[in-house]
Protein backbone atom coordinates (compact mmCIF):
# COMPACT_ATOMS: atom_id res chain seq x y z
CA UNK A 1 0.00 0.00 0.00
CA UNK A 2 2.80 2.40 0.77
CA UNK A 3 3.98 2.07 -2.74
CA UNK A 4 0.73 2.80 -4.43
CA UNK A 5 0.58 5.97 -1.85
CA UNK A 6 4.08 7.23 -3.06
CA UNK A 7 3.28 6.65 -6.64
CA UNK A 8 -0.29 8.73 -6.36
CA UNK A 9 1.84 11.74 -4.57
CA UNK A 10 3.90 11.83 -7.75
CA UNK A 11 1.12 11.40 -9.92
CA UNK A 12 -0.83 14.30 -7.88
CA UNK A 13 2.17 16.71 -8.18
CA UNK A 14 2.56 16.00 -11.83
CA UNK A 15 -1.24 16.78 -12.17
CA UNK A 16 -1.24 19.64 -10.16
CA UNK A 17 1.72 21.03 -12.35
CA UNK A 18 -0.99 20.58 -15.57
CA UNK A 19 -4.09 22.01 -14.05
CA UNK A 20 -2.30 25.40 -13.70
CA UNK A 21 -0.83 27.49 -16.27
CA UNK A 22 2.38 25.92 -17.24
CA UNK A 23 2.77 25.96 -21.01
CA UNK A 24 4.86 28.00 -22.90
CA UNK A 25 3.18 29.16 -26.32
CA UNK A 26 4.92 30.72 -29.45
CA UNK A 27 3.65 32.33 -32.39
CA UNK A 28 1.44 31.17 -35.00
CA UNK A 29 2.07 28.63 -37.96
CA UNK A 30 1.77 31.34 -40.71
CA UNK A 31 3.89 33.92 -39.02
CA UNK A 32 7.67 34.05 -39.01
CA UNK A 33 9.08 32.44 -36.65
CA UNK A 34 10.36 34.21 -33.74
CA UNK A 35 13.86 35.43 -33.84
CA UNK A 36 14.15 34.59 -37.48
CA UNK A 37 14.90 37.25 -40.49
CA UNK A 38 14.04 35.88 -44.16
CA UNK A 39 16.47 36.44 -46.59
CA UNK A 40 19.99 36.02 -43.61
CA UNK A 41 22.76 34.04 -43.93
CA UNK A 42 23.22 33.15 -40.36
CA UNK A 43 22.31 29.75 -38.38
CA UNK A 44 18.95 28.68 -38.62
CA UNK A 45 17.36 25.44 -37.10
CA UNK A 46 14.05 24.12 -36.31
CA UNK A 47 15.16 22.32 -32.95
CA UNK A 48 13.46 23.73 -30.16
CA UNK A 49 14.99 25.67 -27.11
CA UNK A 50 14.69 24.15 -23.29
CA UNK A 51 11.01 24.58 -21.85
CA UNK A 52 11.09 26.64 -18.11
CA UNK A 53 9.17 26.74 -15.57
CA UNK A 54 7.52 30.16 -15.28
CA UNK A 55 9.03 32.24 -11.97
CA UNK A 56 11.88 33.57 -11.52
CA UNK A 57 15.56 32.13 -12.12
CA UNK A 58 19.27 32.46 -11.03
CA UNK A 59 22.44 32.68 -13.85
CA UNK A 60 25.81 31.55 -13.10
CA UNK A 61 28.16 32.41 -15.59
CA UNK A 62 30.45 29.67 -16.26
CA UNK A 63 32.68 32.03 -18.94
CA UNK A 64 32.41 35.38 -20.94
CA UNK A 65 33.86 36.02 -24.77
CA UNK A 66 36.66 32.97 -24.64
CA UNK A 67 38.36 33.18 -28.19
CA UNK A 68 39.35 30.35 -29.61
CA UNK A 69 42.60 30.58 -31.54
CA UNK A 70 44.53 27.46 -30.70
CA UNK A 71 44.67 24.07 -29.13
CA UNK A 72 44.77 24.96 -25.68
CA UNK A 73 41.70 24.27 -23.09
CA UNK A 74 40.44 27.29 -21.71
CA UNK A 75 39.84 26.57 -17.67
CA UNK A 76 36.98 28.02 -15.42
CA UNK A 77 35.76 27.95 -12.00
CA UNK A 78 31.61 27.69 -10.83
CA UNK A 79 30.32 28.39 -7.67
CA UNK A 80 26.40 27.34 -6.64
CA UNK A 81 24.11 29.95 -7.40
CA UNK A 82 22.71 32.54 -4.21
CA UNK A 83 19.08 33.07 -3.77
CA UNK A 84 17.92 30.52 -5.45
CA UNK A 85 18.29 27.67 -2.51
CA UNK A 86 19.35 24.05 -3.26
CA UNK A 87 15.98 22.75 -4.71
CA UNK A 88 15.71 23.34 -8.15
CA UNK A 89 13.08 22.44 -10.78
CA UNK A 90 14.76 22.93 -13.70
CA UNK A 91 19.05 23.81 -14.69
CA UNK A 92 19.87 24.68 -18.26
CA UNK A 93 23.25 25.45 -19.50
CA UNK A 94 22.99 27.94 -22.45
CA UNK A 95 25.43 29.00 -25.03
CA UNK A 96 26.47 31.53 -27.14
CA UNK A 97 28.96 31.00 -29.99
CA UNK A 98 30.42 33.07 -33.24
CA UNK A 99 32.89 32.94 -35.63
CA UNK A 100 34.50 36.07 -37.95
CA UNK A 101 34.02 36.28 -41.55
CA UNK A 102 36.89 34.28 -43.27
CA UNK A 103 38.17 30.93 -43.82
CA UNK A 104 38.12 28.44 -40.99
CA UNK A 105 37.07 24.64 -40.23
CA UNK A 106 34.23 22.87 -38.62
CA UNK A 107 35.65 22.41 -34.97
CA UNK A 108 34.46 20.25 -32.09
CA UNK A 109 33.19 21.95 -28.97
CA UNK A 110 32.80 20.25 -25.65
CA UNK A 111 31.73 21.97 -22.14
CA UNK A 112 33.20 20.17 -19.19
CA UNK A 113 32.53 20.76 -15.41
CA UNK A 114 34.26 18.40 -12.52
CA UNK A 115 35.32 16.13 -15.42
CA UNK A 116 31.84 15.35 -16.48
CA UNK A 117 30.64 16.41 -19.74
CA UNK A 118 27.87 19.03 -19.81
CA UNK A 119 27.68 19.52 -23.93
CA UNK A 120 29.21 18.36 -27.06
CA UNK A 121 29.09 19.28 -30.45
CA UNK A 122 30.19 20.76 -33.45
CA UNK A 123 31.06 24.58 -35.00
CA UNK A 124 29.54 26.21 -38.01
CA UNK A 125 31.80 27.12 -40.69
CA UNK A 126 32.23 30.77 -41.79
CA UNK A 127 32.26 32.26 -45.38
CA UNK A 128 34.50 34.92 -46.63
CA UNK A 129 31.87 37.18 -46.07
CA UNK A 130 29.12 35.78 -43.45
CA UNK A 131 30.17 35.53 -39.50
CA UNK A 132 27.53 32.99 -38.52
CA UNK A 133 26.58 32.64 -34.55
CA UNK A 134 24.46 30.41 -32.50
CA UNK A 135 23.43 29.72 -29.39
CA UNK A 136 22.76 26.11 -28.18
CA UNK A 137 20.68 25.16 -24.90
CA UNK A 138 20.73 21.34 -23.15
CA UNK A 139 18.73 20.45 -19.70
CA UNK A 140 21.25 19.86 -17.46
CA UNK A 141 18.95 18.75 -14.38
CA UNK A 142 20.44 15.64 -13.91
CA UNK A 143 23.70 17.26 -12.70
CA UNK A 144 22.35 18.53 -9.33
CA UNK A 145 23.73 17.08 -7.24
CA UNK A 146 26.79 18.13 -8.79
CA UNK A 147 26.47 21.62 -9.16
CA UNK A 148 25.41 21.47 -5.32
CA UNK A 149 28.99 22.12 -4.82
CA UNK A 150 31.78 24.66 -6.24
CA UNK A 151 33.57 23.12 -9.21
CA UNK A 152 36.27 23.45 -11.90
CA UNK A 153 35.58 23.02 -15.90
CA UNK A 154 37.06 23.85 -19.03
CA UNK A 155 35.60 24.78 -22.43
CA UNK A 156 37.29 22.40 -25.44
CA UNK A 157 37.10 24.16 -28.88
CA UNK A 158 40.58 23.39 -30.58
CA UNK A 159 41.16 25.70 -33.23
CA UNK A 160 44.07 27.57 -36.13
CA UNK A 161 43.96 31.11 -36.40
CA UNK A 162 47.04 31.92 -38.75
CA UNK A 163 47.40 33.94 -42.11
CA UNK A 164 45.51 31.07 -43.94
CA UNK A 165 42.86 29.98 -41.54
CA UNK A 166 41.38 34.02 -40.03
CA UNK A 167 37.93 32.50 -38.16
CA UNK A 168 38.77 33.28 -34.80
CA UNK A 169 35.95 31.56 -33.13
CA UNK A 170 34.00 32.99 -29.50
CA UNK A 171 32.02 31.84 -27.24
CA UNK A 172 30.06 31.96 -23.61
CA UNK A 173 28.82 29.85 -21.29
CA UNK A 174 26.26 30.13 -18.20
CA UNK A 175 24.13 27.74 -16.03
CA UNK A 176 20.47 29.36 -15.83
CA UNK A 177 18.40 27.67 -12.17
CA UNK A 178 15.01 27.38 -11.68
CA UNK A 179 13.87 27.35 -7.81
CA UNK A 180 11.67 24.60 -7.33
CA UNK A 181 8.23 25.63 -5.72
CA UNK A 182 4.76 23.72 -5.29
CA UNK A 183 4.41 24.76 -9.26
CA UNK A 184 7.63 23.05 -10.70
CA UNK A 185 8.44 20.77 -7.74
CA UNK A 186 11.98 19.94 -7.07
CA UNK A 187 13.63 17.67 -10.04
CA UNK A 188 14.31 13.93 -9.12
CA UNK A 189 18.01 14.05 -10.35
CA UNK A 190 20.07 11.57 -9.92
CA UNK A 191 22.14 11.28 -6.55
CA UNK A 192 25.69 11.57 -8.14
CA UNK A 193 27.51 11.45 -11.28
CA UNK A 194 30.88 9.55 -12.03
CA UNK A 195 32.26 10.56 -15.36
CA UNK A 196 33.69 8.76 -18.18
CA UNK A 197 36.64 11.07 -19.36
CA UNK A 198 40.26 11.85 -19.93
CA UNK A 199 40.68 11.62 -16.23
CA UNK A 200 41.46 15.28 -15.94
CA UNK A 201 39.24 17.95 -15.94
CA UNK A 202 37.61 16.52 -18.29
CA UNK A 203 37.91 15.71 -22.10
CA UNK A 204 37.12 12.67 -24.57
CA UNK A 205 39.47 10.03 -25.60
CA UNK A 206 40.19 8.98 -28.43
CA UNK A 207 39.98 5.70 -29.54
CA UNK A 208 41.43 4.35 -32.69
CA UNK A 209 40.51 0.68 -33.43
CA UNK A 210 37.22 -1.96 -32.39
CA UNK A 211 39.71 -3.09 -29.31
CA UNK A 212 40.23 0.24 -28.20
CA UNK A 213 38.79 1.44 -24.86
CA UNK A 214 37.49 3.95 -22.63
CA UNK A 215 37.68 2.66 -19.30
CA UNK A 216 37.05 4.34 -15.56
CA UNK A 217 37.10 2.33 -12.39
CA UNK A 218 34.81 3.50 -9.72
CA UNK A 219 33.83 2.55 -6.27
CA UNK A 220 30.22 2.89 -5.96
CA UNK A 221 27.72 3.57 -3.50
CA UNK A 222 26.27 0.93 -1.86
CA UNK A 223 22.45 1.48 -2.19
CA UNK A 224 22.34 1.92 -5.52
CA UNK A 225 18.71 1.67 -7.01
CA UNK A 226 19.18 2.45 -10.71
CA UNK A 227 21.94 3.56 -12.57
CA UNK A 228 22.41 5.07 -16.45
CA UNK A 229 25.41 6.04 -18.65
CA UNK A 230 24.81 8.94 -21.00
CA UNK A 231 27.44 7.77 -24.49
CA UNK A 232 28.82 10.80 -26.72
CA UNK A 233 30.92 8.45 -29.65
CA UNK A 234 32.17 11.12 -31.89
CA UNK A 235 33.65 10.10 -35.58
CA UNK A 236 36.83 12.37 -36.44
CA UNK A 237 39.41 12.06 -39.20
CA UNK A 238 39.17 9.11 -40.80
CA UNK A 239 35.99 7.74 -39.10
CA UNK A 240 34.16 11.47 -40.22
CA UNK A 241 32.58 10.09 -43.11
CA UNK A 242 32.09 6.39 -41.62
CA UNK A 243 28.65 5.23 -43.06
CA UNK A 244 30.76 6.12 -46.53
CA UNK A 245 33.20 3.25 -45.82
CA UNK A 246 33.26 -0.40 -47.33
CA UNK A 247 35.21 -3.20 -46.32
CA UNK A 248 39.08 -3.31 -46.91
CA UNK A 249 39.20 -5.57 -49.65
CA UNK A 250 36.77 -3.15 -51.86
CA UNK A 251 38.72 -0.04 -51.15
CA UNK A 252 40.99 0.35 -53.43
CA UNK A 253 38.35 -0.64 -56.16
CA UNK A 254 35.52 1.50 -54.67
CA UNK A 255 38.16 4.80 -54.32
CA UNK A 256 36.49 4.84 -50.91
CA UNK A 257 37.79 4.87 -46.97
CA UNK A 258 38.52 1.27 -45.30
CA UNK A 259 37.39 -0.41 -42.10
CA UNK A 260 33.79 -0.75 -43.25
CA UNK A 261 30.40 0.73 -42.38
CA UNK A 262 29.06 -0.80 -39.30
CA UNK A 263 29.72 1.16 -36.02
CA UNK A 264 28.36 0.46 -33.05
CA UNK A 265 29.18 1.88 -29.19
CA UNK A 266 29.71 -1.55 -26.81
CA UNK A 267 29.10 -1.02 -23.01
CA UNK A 268 30.43 -3.52 -20.43
CA UNK A 269 30.84 -3.80 -16.29
CA UNK A 270 34.22 -5.57 -15.36
CA UNK A 271 34.49 -7.02 -18.36
CA UNK A 272 30.96 -8.16 -18.75
CA UNK A 273 28.71 -7.00 -21.50
CA UNK A 274 26.14 -4.62 -20.65
CA UNK A 275 24.64 -2.26 -22.92
CA UNK A 276 24.51 -1.45 -26.75
CA UNK A 277 24.40 2.39 -27.79
CA UNK A 278 24.08 3.03 -31.88
CA UNK A 279 25.89 5.69 -33.02
CA UNK A 280 24.37 9.07 -34.82
CA UNK A 281 25.63 9.85 -37.82
CA UNK A 282 26.84 13.60 -37.39
CA UNK A 283 27.52 15.47 -40.00
CA UNK A 284 29.79 18.76 -39.56
CA UNK A 285 28.83 22.29 -41.36
CA UNK A 286 32.62 20.82 -43.48
CA UNK A 287 30.71 17.95 -44.28
CA UNK A 288 30.64 16.54 -47.86
CA UNK A 289 30.08 20.15 -49.28
CA UNK A 290 30.17 22.73 -47.15
CA UNK A 291 27.21 25.39 -48.87
CA UNK A 292 24.96 22.42 -48.42
CA UNK A 293 24.84 23.23 -44.07
CA UNK A 294 24.59 26.77 -44.89
CA UNK A 295 22.28 28.29 -42.89
CA UNK A 296 20.89 25.59 -41.54
CA UNK A 297 23.73 22.26 -40.62
CA UNK A 298 22.86 19.00 -39.90
CA UNK A 299 20.53 16.98 -37.17
CA UNK A 300 22.53 18.25 -33.76
CA UNK A 301 25.25 19.27 -35.56
CA UNK A 302 25.63 21.77 -33.09
CA UNK A 303 24.28 20.28 -30.02
CA UNK A 304 24.80 16.27 -29.73
CA UNK A 305 22.41 14.40 -27.96
CA UNK A 306 23.75 11.37 -25.98
CA UNK A 307 22.38 7.73 -26.10
CA UNK A 308 21.47 6.62 -22.79
CA UNK A 309 21.75 3.16 -21.56
CA UNK A 310 20.09 1.69 -18.47
CA UNK A 311 22.47 -0.27 -16.22
CA UNK A 312 19.44 -0.55 -13.84
CA UNK A 313 19.56 -4.55 -14.34
CA UNK A 314 23.19 -4.08 -12.87
CA UNK A 315 22.58 -2.48 -9.61
CA UNK A 316 22.87 -5.71 -7.35
CA UNK A 317 26.44 -6.23 -8.83
CA UNK A 318 27.28 -2.39 -8.01
CA UNK A 319 26.56 -2.68 -4.72
CA UNK A 320 29.11 -5.00 -3.55
CA UNK A 321 31.28 -1.88 -2.06
CA UNK A 322 34.17 -3.09 -4.06
CA UNK A 323 35.84 -1.16 -6.93
CA UNK A 324 34.18 -1.73 -10.76
CA UNK A 325 35.45 -0.61 -14.13
CA UNK A 326 32.58 0.44 -16.55
CA UNK A 327 34.56 0.33 -20.15
CA UNK A 328 32.97 2.24 -23.46
CA UNK A 329 34.46 0.56 -26.54
CA UNK A 330 33.61 1.56 -30.45
CA UNK A 331 33.01 -1.32 -33.19
CA UNK A 332 34.73 -0.52 -36.59
CA UNK A 333 36.50 2.62 -34.82
CA UNK A 334 38.98 3.42 -37.91
CA UNK A 335 40.61 6.70 -36.94
CA UNK A 336 39.32 7.52 -34.73
CA UNK A 337 35.86 7.62 -32.15
CA UNK A 338 36.31 10.89 -30.00
CA UNK A 339 34.59 9.20 -27.01
CA UNK A 340 33.11 10.46 -23.23
CA UNK A 341 30.13 9.26 -21.10
CA UNK A 342 28.53 9.91 -17.62
CA UNK A 343 27.08 7.30 -15.43
CA UNK A 344 23.90 8.73 -13.16
CA UNK A 345 23.04 6.45 -10.38
CA UNK A 346 19.92 7.00 -7.96
CA UNK A 347 20.38 6.43 -4.56
CA UNK A 348 17.97 4.46 -1.76
CA UNK A 349 17.69 7.00 0.92
CA UNK A 350 16.22 4.60 3.50
CA UNK A 351 18.87 2.02 3.20
CA UNK A 352 22.89 2.06 3.13
CA UNK A 353 23.03 -1.27 1.60
CA UNK A 354 21.17 -3.15 -0.68
CA UNK A 355 21.26 -6.51 -2.04
CA UNK A 356 20.05 -8.39 -4.91
CA UNK A 357 21.38 -10.26 -7.82
CA UNK A 358 21.71 -9.84 -11.98
CA UNK A 359 18.93 -12.73 -13.11
CA UNK A 360 19.38 -12.68 -16.77
CA UNK A 361 22.51 -11.30 -19.11
CA UNK A 362 21.60 -12.60 -22.88
CA UNK A 363 24.13 -9.84 -24.27
CA UNK A 364 27.08 -11.49 -23.10
CA UNK A 365 28.49 -13.68 -25.78
CA UNK A 366 27.03 -11.99 -28.22
CA UNK A 367 29.90 -10.36 -30.46
CA UNK A 368 28.71 -7.34 -32.29
CA UNK A 369 29.01 -9.14 -35.69
CA UNK A 370 28.18 -7.81 -39.34
CA UNK A 371 27.00 -9.50 -42.27
CA UNK A 372 28.60 -8.45 -45.60
CA UNK A 373 27.38 -8.70 -48.95
CA UNK A 374 28.88 -7.68 -52.33
CA UNK A 375 26.99 -7.22 -55.81
CA UNK A 376 30.18 -5.29 -57.42
CA UNK A 377 31.31 -6.33 -60.65
CA UNK A 378 34.43 -4.37 -62.40
CA UNK A 379 34.08 -4.62 -66.39
CA UNK A 380 36.95 -3.50 -68.61
CA UNK A 381 36.88 -0.28 -66.07
CA UNK A 382 33.42 0.20 -65.29
CA UNK A 383 32.31 -0.73 -62.17
CA UNK A 384 29.15 -0.91 -60.90
CA UNK A 385 27.04 -2.74 -57.73
CA UNK A 386 27.09 -2.35 -54.03
CA UNK A 387 28.12 -3.43 -50.72
CA UNK A 388 25.67 -4.70 -47.91
CA UNK A 389 26.64 -4.63 -44.62
CA UNK A 390 23.44 -5.92 -42.02
CA UNK A 391 24.00 -6.14 -38.11
CA UNK A 392 21.16 -6.93 -35.53
CA UNK A 393 21.17 -8.62 -32.14
CA UNK A 394 18.02 -9.18 -29.52
CA UNK A 395 19.29 -9.39 -26.09
CA UNK A 396 17.61 -9.30 -22.46
CA UNK A 397 19.35 -7.74 -19.43
CA UNK A 398 17.51 -8.06 -15.45
CA UNK A 399 18.23 -8.00 -12.04
CA UNK A 400 16.75 -6.89 -9.21
CA UNK A 401 17.62 -4.96 -5.55
CA UNK A 402 15.55 -5.50 -2.25
CA UNK A 403 15.44 -1.87 -1.18
CA UNK A 404 13.91 0.27 1.51
CA UNK A 405 10.49 0.10 -0.28
CA UNK A 406 10.76 -3.25 -1.44
CA UNK A 407 12.13 -5.19 -4.35
CA UNK A 408 12.48 -3.42 -7.16
CA UNK A 409 13.41 -5.46 -10.53
CA UNK A 410 14.08 -4.61 -14.30
CA UNK A 411 13.70 -6.55 -17.21
CA UNK A 412 15.30 -4.67 -20.27
CA UNK A 413 14.33 -6.10 -23.68
CA UNK A 414 16.29 -5.02 -26.75
CA UNK A 415 16.67 -5.13 -30.55
CA UNK A 416 19.12 -3.19 -31.84
CA UNK A 417 20.01 -3.15 -35.62
CA UNK A 418 21.96 -1.68 -38.27
CA UNK A 419 21.75 -1.80 -42.13
CA UNK A 420 23.70 0.12 -44.51
CA UNK A 421 23.80 -0.45 -48.63
CA UNK A 422 26.05 1.49 -50.63
CA UNK A 423 25.90 1.48 -54.73
CA UNK A 424 28.82 2.97 -57.25
CA UNK A 425 29.27 3.95 -60.71
CA UNK A 426 32.33 4.69 -61.70
CA UNK A 427 33.33 5.01 -65.09
CA UNK A 428 35.63 7.68 -67.00
CA UNK A 429 33.23 10.59 -66.92
CA UNK A 430 31.34 9.98 -63.61
CA UNK A 431 31.76 8.72 -59.54
CA UNK A 432 28.81 7.61 -58.21
CA UNK A 433 28.26 6.68 -54.60
CA UNK A 434 24.43 6.37 -52.99
CA UNK A 435 24.04 5.56 -49.32
CA UNK A 436 20.80 4.23 -47.49
CA UNK A 437 21.94 3.25 -44.15
CA UNK A 438 19.57 2.92 -41.05
CA UNK A 439 20.14 2.11 -37.81
CA UNK A 440 17.53 1.47 -35.15
CA UNK A 441 16.40 0.28 -31.33
CA UNK A 442 13.87 -1.25 -30.14
CA UNK A 443 13.44 -1.55 -26.53
CA UNK A 444 11.35 -2.33 -23.80
CA UNK A 445 11.86 -1.97 -20.36
CA UNK A 446 9.58 -3.48 -17.52
CA UNK A 447 9.91 -2.61 -13.37
CA UNK A 448 8.23 -3.57 -10.87
CA UNK A 449 8.31 -2.97 -7.10
CA UNK A 450 7.04 -4.20 -4.10
CA UNK A 451 4.96 -7.41 -2.65
CA UNK A 452 2.27 -6.06 -5.24
CA UNK A 453 3.98 -6.46 -7.97
CA UNK A 454 3.26 -2.89 -9.06
CA UNK A 455 5.31 -1.18 -11.96
CA UNK A 456 5.14 0.58 -15.39
CA UNK A 457 6.52 -0.68 -18.69
CA UNK A 458 8.44 1.63 -21.03
CA UNK A 459 8.68 1.25 -24.48
CA UNK A 460 10.94 3.15 -26.61
CA UNK A 461 11.85 3.31 -30.53
CA UNK A 462 15.04 5.15 -31.87
CA UNK A 463 15.29 5.71 -35.77
CA UNK A 464 18.22 7.20 -37.18
CA UNK A 465 17.60 7.49 -40.91
CA UNK A 466 20.31 8.73 -43.70
CA UNK A 467 20.50 8.62 -46.92
CA UNK A 468 23.32 10.75 -48.98
CA UNK A 469 24.10 10.61 -52.71
CA UNK A 470 28.10 12.17 -53.71
CA UNK A 471 28.77 12.18 -57.48
CA UNK A 472 31.81 13.29 -59.37
CA UNK A 473 31.37 14.43 -63.38
CA UNK A 474 34.91 14.26 -65.32
CA UNK A 475 35.71 15.70 -68.48
CA UNK A 476 38.05 14.30 -71.16
CA UNK A 477 41.14 15.25 -69.39
CA UNK A 478 40.07 13.45 -66.36
CA UNK A 479 39.20 16.89 -64.22
CA UNK A 480 36.26 17.17 -61.94
CA UNK A 481 33.83 19.60 -63.30
CA UNK A 482 30.85 19.54 -60.88
CA UNK A 483 30.09 17.50 -57.78
CA UNK A 484 26.05 17.58 -57.33
CA UNK A 485 25.10 16.10 -53.65
CA UNK A 486 22.33 15.24 -51.54
CA UNK A 487 21.32 13.97 -47.86
CA UNK A 488 18.79 13.33 -45.96
CA UNK A 489 19.27 12.92 -42.38
CA UNK A 490 16.51 12.08 -39.67
CA UNK A 491 16.16 11.45 -35.49
CA UNK A 492 13.41 9.39 -34.38
CA UNK A 493 12.37 8.77 -31.08
CA UNK A 494 8.71 7.69 -29.79
CA UNK A 495 8.46 6.69 -26.32
CA UNK A 496 5.26 4.82 -23.85
CA UNK A 497 4.90 4.44 -20.82
CA UNK A 498 2.32 2.25 -19.21
CA UNK A 499 0.49 0.81 -15.55
CA UNK A 500 -0.96 -1.88 -17.46
CA UNK A 501 -3.02 -0.91 -20.44
CA UNK A 502 -3.01 2.75 -18.67
CA UNK A 503 -0.79 4.98 -20.64
CA UNK A 504 0.71 7.13 -18.50
CA UNK A 505 2.73 9.33 -20.54
CA UNK A 506 3.71 9.27 -24.05
CA UNK A 507 5.85 11.21 -26.35
CA UNK A 508 6.87 11.65 -29.87
CA UNK A 509 9.76 13.11 -31.39
CA UNK A 510 10.83 13.80 -35.07
CA UNK A 511 13.88 15.43 -36.64
CA UNK A 512 14.78 15.66 -40.05
CA UNK A 513 17.01 17.53 -42.60
CA UNK A 514 16.70 17.02 -46.57
CA UNK A 515 19.45 19.58 -48.48
CA UNK A 516 21.41 19.40 -52.03
CA UNK A 517 24.04 21.24 -53.27
CA UNK A 518 26.24 21.64 -56.35
CA UNK A 519 29.62 21.92 -56.47
CA UNK A 520 31.45 23.83 -59.55
CA UNK A 521 35.10 23.00 -60.16
CA UNK A 522 38.07 24.41 -62.56
CA UNK A 523 40.72 22.71 -62.37
CA UNK A 524 39.97 20.22 -59.79
CA UNK A 525 39.45 23.08 -57.59
CA UNK A 526 35.96 24.67 -56.30
CA UNK A 527 34.69 27.69 -57.93
CA UNK A 528 31.50 28.29 -57.15
CA UNK A 529 28.35 26.17 -56.01
CA UNK A 530 25.12 25.96 -57.40
CA UNK A 531 21.18 24.64 -56.54
CA UNK A 532 21.26 25.11 -52.49
CA UNK A 533 17.88 24.12 -50.96
CA UNK A 534 17.49 22.37 -47.53
CA UNK A 535 14.50 22.11 -45.70
CA UNK A 536 14.46 20.79 -41.80
CA UNK A 537 11.28 19.78 -40.32
CA UNK A 538 10.79 19.44 -36.61
CA UNK A 539 7.93 18.06 -34.72
CA UNK A 540 7.46 16.80 -30.76
CA UNK A 541 4.37 16.03 -29.30
CA UNK A 542 3.07 14.03 -25.93
CA UNK A 543 -0.03 12.44 -24.54
CA UNK A 544 -0.10 15.95 -21.89
CA UNK A 545 -0.92 18.82 -24.53
CA UNK A 546 2.75 19.46 -25.58
CA UNK A 547 3.13 20.55 -29.02
CA UNK A 548 6.12 21.47 -31.05
CA UNK A 549 6.08 21.91 -35.20
CA UNK A 550 8.94 24.10 -36.94
CA UNK A 551 9.69 24.27 -40.61
CA UNK A 552 12.83 26.08 -42.01
CA UNK A 553 13.30 26.57 -45.72
CA UNK A 554 17.04 27.94 -47.03
CA UNK A 555 17.78 28.64 -50.55
CA UNK A 556 21.60 29.91 -51.85
CA UNK A 557 22.69 30.13 -48.55
CA UNK A 558 20.04 32.08 -47.17
CA UNK A 559 16.46 31.64 -45.27
CA UNK A 560 13.24 31.21 -47.00
CA UNK A 561 11.30 30.58 -44.03
CA UNK A 562 11.06 29.47 -40.99
CA UNK A 563 7.25 28.52 -39.66
CA UNK A 564 5.73 27.05 -35.68
CA UNK A 565 3.20 25.36 -35.34
CA UNK A 566 3.11 22.65 -37.70
CA UNK A 567 0.56 19.32 -36.75
CA UNK A 568 -0.31 21.71 -33.79
CA UNK A 569 -3.62 22.55 -32.81
CA UNK A 570 -4.41 26.22 -33.88
CA UNK A 571 -0.91 26.43 -35.67
CA UNK A 572 0.27 27.42 -32.06
CA UNK A 573 3.21 25.73 -30.27
CA UNK A 574 2.66 24.58 -26.38
CA UNK A 575 5.44 23.07 -24.40
CA UNK A 576 5.27 21.95 -20.68
CA UNK A 577 7.81 23.02 -18.98
CA UNK A 578 9.05 19.39 -18.15
CA UNK A 579 9.13 18.05 -21.23
CA UNK A 580 12.45 16.90 -23.30
CA UNK A 581 11.31 18.23 -26.67
CA UNK A 582 15.02 17.63 -28.22
CA UNK A 583 14.90 13.89 -27.81
CA UNK A 584 17.07 14.29 -25.15
CA UNK A 585 17.08 11.28 -22.15
CA UNK A 586 14.60 11.59 -19.90
CA UNK A 587 14.35 9.61 -16.43
CA UNK A 588 14.01 12.14 -14.16
CA UNK A 589 10.39 12.68 -14.50
CA UNK A 590 7.91 11.77 -16.77
CA UNK A 591 10.06 8.47 -17.70
CA UNK A 592 11.03 7.44 -14.30
CA UNK A 593 9.48 4.12 -13.39
CA UNK A 594 7.87 5.89 -10.58
CA UNK A 595 7.56 9.55 -11.84
CA UNK A 596 3.18 8.97 -11.44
Amino acid sequence: MAVTLGMGRKFLRMMTALVLPSFVTVAAAAATAPGFTPGSPNVAVADPVVPRPAGRSCVVPLFNAFQFVDFSNHPYTYAPPTGCGRAWSKVVLEADFSVTAGRQFDRTASLWLGGANLYFGTTQEPSSTVAPSWHIERDVSDFASMLANPQTGQAILGNVVDSTYTGVISGSARLVFYPANVLAPKVDAPDAVFPLSDGTAGGPVTLNTGTDTLSRTFTLPTNVERAYLDVFAQGQSGDEFWYSCVPDEFADQLQSCGGGSYRETQVSIDGQAAGVAPVYPWIFTGGIDPYMWRPTPGVQTLNFLPYRVDLTPFAALLNDGAPHTVTVSVTGAHGYFAVTGNLFVYQDHGRKKLTGALTANTLQGQAPTATIGNTVTDTNGVVIGGVTTNASRTFRTSGYVDTSHGRITTDVSQTVAFANTQNFTIDPTQYVQDIDQRATVNSTTKTRQGPLNIGTTNTVTYDFPLTAKFAYAFDADGNITSSPSQVTQGFSRHFTKKLGALTLYRSDVDNHISTADTLAFTDNAVTGHSGQASTQTFRFSDNLGSCYGRDVVTTTGTLTSATDGGGCSGGRNRLLWFTHPDGSPDTSRTEDPGAF
